[in-house]
């Protein structure tokens, strides 16, 4: 085996043992062949579901193609054709969280003079990932700069934050011993953002979406922090934050992100959140496949609780898709008018009145 596909096979060989202590199986083989085969297997976890682009993306790299602030900020104050993928230092200053580069999407309409004040979507990845997640296997930037062509060059500006501070991190977006990750997606990283980017503040001007754990991560910080955010897009998503891959992975939950405090769990969980208040000034679209089975159970049942606590609710379902890129990348460029429309940037979409009807 030459170099490279050797470091390949380390690489998604790990993806593989993740993916399956996360399932519980928790036992690695003990000689070479069963090595190689999980190996084997890991390539197929990885071209299933995407995770990385290439092997400096696994290991941390930022991806291709993507600049820099200051170089961002040099330009001649022409409006370009397309958006800029840059990579961005977020703090965690309030939080102590420490996360990864963040990688961001300017669109063209940010480089005109004076710069507008223009709205943010904050779009999540999952575990195992990190914020490249988007613009590789996403495609996030080709999405948004297809919808700024058609707008003059407006768009949301699109923030990609690093939500568990390392490749094998999973905070569920949560305060907990593995990390702020709540408070630093919710307080350092709209100042932030604001600050370096002189985008609109946090508020009606702002959604938060995400895949998988970053799907959850989005409804919960909606439902939580709804001053923050005027929608969310839950892709694929749990019905909360879990530790594992089921929607009653409840146990461990609770246990190893809030200390064993079921209060904690019941005040992170959308269900009980919907239950106990109404949230009318709040947006939310839900995407899966329904080869998808845990993330369509949860959608399922979370869609018509969030329609009934006030929720502008959209619900769609992908047929025979499962837990994949193919749905998330769809899933932003399907809901990205429906975004718009609730930070204020467009209309609402007429078009989208059957995925938003009530069930």
């Amino acid at each position: 085996m030459g170099a490279v596909p050797a470091v390949i096979a380390l690489v998604v060989l790990y993806l593989a043992v993740r993916r399956a202590r996360r399932v519980a199986t928790r036992v690695l083989a003990a000689t070479a062949t069963a090595l190689l085969a999980l190996a084997s297997a890991a390539v197929g976890v990885n071209a299933h579901y995407g995770y990385f682009a290439t092997v400096g993306e696994a290991f941390g790299g930022t991806g291709p193609d993507s600049s820099t602030l200051a170089a961002a900020e040099a330009g001649s104050g022409r409006i370009p054709p397309n958006g800029q993928v840059i990579t961005l230092d977020l703090p965690g200053t309030t939080s102590g969280f420490t996360p990864r580069q963040a990688v961001v999407y300017l669109p063209p309409a940010w480089f005109a003079r004076p710069r507008p004040a223009l709205p943010v979507i904050m779009l999540l990845h999952g575990t195992p990932g990190d914020p490249t997640s988007w613009t590789d296997g996403g495609g996030a930037q080709t999405t948004a700069d297809a919808w700024a062509a058609q707008h003059g060059g407006t768009a949301p500006v699109l923030v990609m934050p690093d939500i568990n501070g390392s490749l094998t991190g999973d905070t569920e977006c949560v305060d907990s011993p593995l990390g702020r990750a709540e408070t630093y997606l919710t307080v350092d990283v709209p100042a932030a953002v604001q600050q370096q980017l002189g985008t609109a503040p946090p508020g009606r001007q702002w959604a938060v979406a995400g895949l998988s754990e970053g799907g959850s991560c989005a409804i919960v910080l909606a439902l939580r922090h709804p001053d923050g955010f005027a929608a969310f897009g839950d892709y694929g998503g749990l019905a909360g934050p879990r530790v594992g891959d089921t929607n009653d992975d409840t146990a461990d939950t609770v246990t190893q992100l809030f200390g064993g405090s079921q209060a904690q769990f019941s005040a992170h969980e959308p269900a009980a959140l919907l239950g106990a208040q109404r949230f009318p000034d709040l947006g939310g679209w839900f995407q899966v496949g329904t080869g998808d089975a845990e993330p369509l159970a949860a959608a399922q049942r979370l869609a018509p609780l969030a329609r009934a606590a006030g929720v502008q609710t959209c619900l769609v379902t992908m047929p025979g898709l499962g837990h994949t890129f193919d749905v998330w990348s769809a899933a932003f460029g399907e809901s990205l008018p429906f975004l718009a429309a609730r930070i204020g940037l467009v209309p609402p979409d007429p078009s989208q009145t059957a995925a938003c009807a009530p069930a």
